[in-house]
Parts: C-alpha cells; sequence; structure tokens
C-alpha cells in the first residue's frame, strides 16, 4: 500500500505542521508544500491545486490541504478532475467523508484546528478504510460528475 501523502498550506499553521509531524512518525512519506517549504504565505489556490493534481496522479495515497477557514483550498483542490476534498475540522466529519463520500483529500482549517485535534481528525480519517457499501451509488454519481468537467 502507497503510504505517502501529500500536505500543502498557505501560511505555518500549528496544524499543518501538527499533521506532517504525525504522519511522519506513523511511517507515512510526506511531501511538503507551500508554506510548509518556504516558511512565508503562498496562494492558497495554487497550493491546493498542487496537492489535488499530485493526489490525483497516484503521487500520495491521499492529500491535506490547510487555508485560514479550510473553505477556499476545498474549494480549489476540488477543481482538479478527480479530487474528492472534504473540509473536516472534527474527526466525526473526516470518518464520515472517508465512509460516504470516499473523500482522497483532507482539507483543514488552520484557524480552527489545533495540533492535538489534528492528530485526531488524522486518526479518524485513517482508521476508516472502507467505504459504506450504501453509498457506493452516490460515491459512483460523484466520480461520474468528473465527465462533464471541462479539463
Amino acid at each position: 500500500m502507497l503510504r505517502s501523502v501529500v500536505i500543502g498550506s498557505d501560511d505555518v499553521y500549528p496544524a499543518a505542521q501538527a499533521a506532517c509531524d504525525y504522519l511522519e512518525r506513523k511511517g507515512f512519506e510526506v511531501v511538503k508544500l507551500g508554506s510548509l517549504v518556504t516558511n512565508k504565505v503562498e496562494p492558497w489556490v495554487d497550493v491546493a491545486v498542487e496537492v489535488a493534481k499530485r493526489v490525483v496522479k497516484g503521487e500520495a495515497q491521499f492529500g491535506i490541504v490547510v487555508c485560514y477557514t479550510g473553505t477556499g483550498v476545498s474549494m480549489a483542490a476540488n477543481k482538479v478532475k478527480g479530487a474528492r476534498a472534504a473540509l473536516c475540522n472534527d474527526a466525526k466529519t473526516a470518518e464520515g467523508a472517508r465512509k460516504w463520500n470516499d473523500a482522497n483529500i483532507l482539507a483543514m482549517s488552520g484557524r480552527l484546528v489545533t495540533p492535538e485535534l489534528a492528530k485526531e481528525i488524522l486518526d479518524a480519517w485513517l482508521s476508516t478504510t472502507e467505504i459504506d457499501p450504501s453509498e457506493a451509488e452516490n460515491i459512483a454519481k460523484l466520480k461520474a460528475l468528473d465527465d462533464v468537467r471541462k479539463e
């Protein structure tokens, strides 16, 4: 199983750095983008799109994007064909995003998510490995929407 994750942040948020550190300790290869590399503010659209492109290409098992609210990066990531970014600022939402929506990118708020909460969210995300069979038809419909998008 691919044990790689790509994480991008538009600013230096404790939650983003905590996610990197936590996943590295769990044995993931962590590819950092945006402010996690430059230590300065980066355009959230660019960071989110780069994370999404890498996930969709199969370069990572999943992606994580972080901005002040988490909304902008989730919206930008979802513009990439094949990306299914979910804004999850709590563990139950992360679990549901994986189980019911087959999300492949986790978006978090750098303002609301503490380092400890980031770990709880990641634990829920990582422990949810199977899709709810009752949602298979809806997930297929969601994925089919990519076919009506312009590249």
